[in-house]
């Protein structure tokens, strides 16, 4: 079976933790989901790409997650979180997929 690519399962943390979250009007369901996707895909990256390269992405996960919220303010929170797991997933394609 294929593997699902680290920059997919980054971007669908994102969104999807935030999907849960809005739906459930559960933030830490959505937590749960931003979590284990971060981890899955940190997993990922040190496979792929070797330890710095998976701390520096997943701190990019963190930034992308703790900066969709001011961004949010400014274009609305589907398209903050739109954008920050679009950059999320570029960037983990960029370091870690397109090798593979």
């Amino acid at each position: 079976m294929a593997k699902v690519p680290s920059s997919v399962v980054a971007a669908s943390g994102l969104v999807g933790g935030y999907g849960v979250a809005r739906w459930t009007r559960k933030r830490q369901l959505g937590g749960i989901v931003l979590a284990a996707a971060g981890v899955a895909a940190a997993q990922q990256w040190r496979e792929r790409a070797g330890g710095t390269a998976a701390g520096v992405l997943s701190a990019a996960y963190v930034a992308a997650f703790a900066g969709s919220h001011p961004l949010a303010k400014k274009v609305g929170a589907w398209p903050a979180v739109f954008g920050v797991a679009g950059a999320v997933a570029l960037a983990s394609w960029a370091v870690a997929d397109r090798r593979g």
